[in-house]
Parts: C-alpha cells; sequence; structure tokens
C-alpha cells in the first residue's frame, strides 16, 4: 500500500522500520486511543526523522495526550478580542495548568468567530476533545443555536436569561455593586462608570447602578461612558470627560486595564488617585498589584475557573449546567480606603 504523499517515506518502510504493523503506524500516527503513549512517540518521532510527509488532518499537537482543547476567542463589535490583553493570558494560563494537569493539550485557535456558522465551524473542524470560548461577544443566540448541535463546548462569560448553554463566569452584578457601594461608603457622591457594552460589563453596570440607588445617589448617564476593552479607550474616554469640566470624585471601571487606564488620564491632568479621585478595578490581574498606586480591584477566581473550563470539556458525565463563581473586593492604594 503506497502511501500519496509527496517523500518516499511510506506507512509500509515505517512499519518495517518500527517491526511493527502498517496499521500500528496509521493509527499511531492519528493519535489512535488503541496504541500506547510510549509506541505513539516512537513512531512520531521515527516518521519526522524519516521525512514522513504528515497529512493535514494529523493531529499537529504533541502525541499521546489523554485529550485535546481548543481555545477560540469570537469578535465583539466586529473585532477579535486581543490574546495580547493581560487578562485573558491569566485565564489562558489558568486553563493551561488545568489542562496539564489532565495530562492534556490545548491550542489557540486563529479564527474568530462572527456569526453561528463560524462557531460551527470552530467546533466541527477540530480534532480536539472539545472547545472553549473565551467570552460571548454579541454571539448569546449564535452560542444558544450552537448548543442544540452535539457540539461539546463551554464559554467564559455571563449568565444570561434564556440561556442554553454552558458558561462560567464571576458574579458580574454583584461584583459592581460592591464596587460601588464600597466607593459610596467612603463618601464618593459622583461615581463614573467605564466599560463595554458586552454581556459581562452590561451586567457590571447593572450593579454599578443599583449601587448608587441604595446609597441614595441619582445615577448621571454623562457619567456612564463606554470604552473598549483597552487602556488606551479608558484614557481617551477620561480625558474627553476632564476636557468638559465633568465634576466626579470616582471611578469604577469593568476591568483592571481601563482602571489603569483612567489612572494615566487622571495623572496626565495633574490629579490624584486616590487624593483627588477613587478609582477601583475588576479582575485582579497581576498588574493590578504592581501598578502605582496598587488596584483595588474585584477579583475573579481564574484558576477555579480554568479548573472548571476544562472539567467541563473532558469530564463527559460530569455537570455542564452554567456556574457563577464569586468575587472579592480587593483593597489597595487606589481607593483610599
Amino acid at each position: 500500500m503506497a502511501d500519496d504523499n509527496s517523500n518516499n517515506i511510506t506507512l509500509e518502510d515505517l512499519a518495517t522500520i518500527a517491526g511493527v504493523s502498517v496499521s500500528t503506524v496509521s493509527r499511531a500516527l492519528n493519535d489512535h486511543h488503541s496504541i500506547s503513549t510510549k509506541t505513539k512517540q516512537k513512531i512520531w518521532a521515527l516518521a519526522k526523522e524519516r521525512g514522513y510527509s504528515f497529512r493535514r488532518y494529523m493531529p499537529a499537537a504533541p502525541i499521546g495526550a489523554e485529550g485535546a482543547i481548543a481555545i477560540v476567542l469570537p469578535r465583539t463589535h466586529g473585532r477579535p478580542l486581543p490574546l495580547s490583553h493581560p487578562f485573558f493570558l491569566e485565564l489562558l494560563a489558568n486553563i493551561g495548568e488545568a489542562a496539564r494537569d489532565r495530562g492534556c493539550d490545548f491550542t489557540v485557535s486563529h479564527t474568530a468567530p462572527a456569526s453561528y456558522d463560524d462557531l460551527y465551524l470552530a467546533v466541527t473542524a477540530s480534532r480536539a476533545n472539545g472547545t472553549i470560548f473565551l467570552g460571548q461577544g454579541d454571539l448569546h443566540e449564535a452560542f444558544n443555536q450552537l448548543a442544540a448541535t452535539d457540539a461539546r463546548f463551554v464559554v467564559w462569560g455571563a449568565q444570561l436569561p434564556g440561556q442554553k448553554y454552558c458558561s462560567i463566569g464571576s458574579d458580574n452584578f454583584l461584583g459592581g455593586r460592591r464596587a460601588t457601594l464600597h466607593l459610596a461608603r467612603l463618601g464618593r457622591k459622583k461615581i463614573v462608570f467605564l466599560g463595554e457594552t458586552h454581556p459581562e460589563a452590561a451586567q457590571r453596570r447593572e450593579g454599578y447602578l443599583d449601587a448608587l440607588r441604595e446609597s441614595g445617589l441619582e445615577p448621571e448617564p454623562s457619567l456612564v461612558l463606554p470604552v473598549d476593552f483597552e487602556m488606551e479607550s479608558a484614557e481617551a474616554a477620561v480625558s474627553r470627560l476632564l476636557r468638559r469640566g465633568a465634576t466626579f470624585d470616582a471611578i469604577f471601571a469593568s476591568s483592571d486595564l481601563i482602571a489603569l487606564g483612567a489612572i494615566r488620564a487622571l495623572q496626565r491632568a495633574g490629579l490624584r488617585a486616590p487624593e483627588d479621585v477613587s478609582v477601583v478595578g475588576y479582575d485582579d490581574m497581576l498588574l493590578s498589584r504592581l501598578s502605582t498606586p496598587a488596584l483595588t480591584t474585584i477579583k475573579q477566581d481564574t484558576s477555579k475557573a480554568g479548573r472548571l473550563l476544562v472539567s467541563r470539556i473532558l469530564d463527559q458525565d460530569g455537570d455542564h449546567d452554567p456556574e457563577t463563581l464569586p468575587t472579592d473586593l480587593i483593597v489597595r492604594e487606589s481607593c483610599g480606603g
């Protein structure tokens, strides 16, 4: 049986060199569960050494793993979410640690789905056990549609009304409420909200508005600013607010990166955090601990999130209901409390 690759090395040649059957070589190169890890690794190394032309459908990940997970970031507002975002890097690291503990490989896909068809292709055109989507973007209804198929996937994101798919995420409403109540208890009266319009940030905004009402503070639409999920957008928004002559004494930002952009805008305008404006972020990234001032923030448990996301893919008989993780207020220098 001659192989249809462009090199001279065939499956029969590899079988003869390795002292095994042709079917064993074929199964090993396709990472079949019936072949031992030791045999797979031996044949894979032999094939690479002899210049065998691997077919496109053969695994790209290291051979012999207990499973494989694909990581995909959907688009939001027509743009892919940036892989360079520090929060996603920390979440990705925790997913990787959880996968490694399970003897599982993971790959980050180059795709950035923008529709149901894109989502379906992402979960069906992969040899992975399942797919983790980092964020819902604008695709909540598309994910509901995908849940009607036999695709195995889980989403890091908000739990939404009418949801039919599995998601893991923090208690965004309570986190936003807790951050804003803390600022109000410090005596802040004019509290700005900075956030995206994606589902998680929208829930944090609702928590912010609820806390204002509970504190007897009137929500001011001019102090609720939509910003992108990046530092530069937040810095520009706060700079515009200051140029308009708006008065405010606190900022609740829907991510730490947004909060750091806000602080930079304050500093450029000659204002200090927390002396002039208290600032609270959301995520508890490493950067929030290293910034000057150190950032008060709402902590998301990305370590637990990573374990849950991986287990929902690998545990065939596990719990696949959505899960909302608790949040904690971490008080540091930037709020003055």
